[in-house]
């Protein structure tokens, strides 16, 4: 048994993983993993995903070039959920040019933008 066997795949091999700023603390984001990306970030020490829509692996940053550098990795204690304490190169987690995909706060019954886009998308992409 390894490491990896000590993880709660749901049914379709995979777990939902955050990403979180190691000094600030911040959430910025969450994305899946399969049992591949989660023994790929450990041993390349940076995070690395796996996308639904695509149905193959993603290197975060690798378009962007914003790359999560992974400083530790943490299990939940029902062993379904991965927190992934990250250094955010160039300071944006989001496709949408944010620091954190996490940019809406609910006031007043409705979802209110409260960060700034850092960079336009499309000078990302």
């Amino acid at each position: 048994m390894t490491w990896l066997d000590a993880v709660k795949w749901d049914a379709d091999g995979l777990i939902p993983a955050i990403a979180q700023d190691y000094k600030t603390g911040r959430i910025l984001m969450m994305a899946w993993m399969n049992r591949e990306a989660l023994e790929l970030s450990a041993q390349e020490q940076r995070a690395i995903y796996f996308s639904r829509s695509r149905q193959k692996l993603w290197r975060k940053g690798e378009e962007s070039g914003h790359v999560q550098k992974l400083h530790e990795l943490r299990l939940d204690c029902d062993a379904d959920v991965i927190v992934m304490m990250v250094e955010q190169l160039g300071g944006i987690a989001c496709h949408t040019g944010r620091e954190s995909c996490f940019y809406r706060v609910f006031e007043n019954n409705e979802w209110v933008t409260v960060d700034p886009v850092l960079k336009d998308p499309k000078d990302i992409y």
